[in-house]
């Protein structure tokens, strides 16, 4: 069974003081605390872990393949 966030819960998972660093897209949450581009939960001074990062992804230099490498740890409820 999959771990369910609000995004109250997901906003703790801000990659601070040694905390987790999660972020959500379509409706997915996922661990980007070890990858080089979240350092300290901010992603190239663009983006910060313990949002819901959807809306935002069609300003990205990229698409949504680069989930693929990350470990999905749950979904985000409505």
């Amino acid at each position: 069974m999959e771990k369910k966030f609000s995004k109250k819960e997901l906003q703790t998972f801000d990659g601070q003081n040694g905390r987790p660093a999660y972020i959500a897209y379509n409706g997915s949450v996922y661990d980007v605390t070890d990858n080089l581009y979240w350092i300290d939960g901010n992603h190239l001074e663009s983006h910060s872990a313990g949002t819901d990062l959807t809306s935002e992804l069609d300003e990205a230099p990229h698409g949504p393949e680069v989930f693929e490498a990350a470990k999905k740890v749950g979904i985000l409820e409505d």
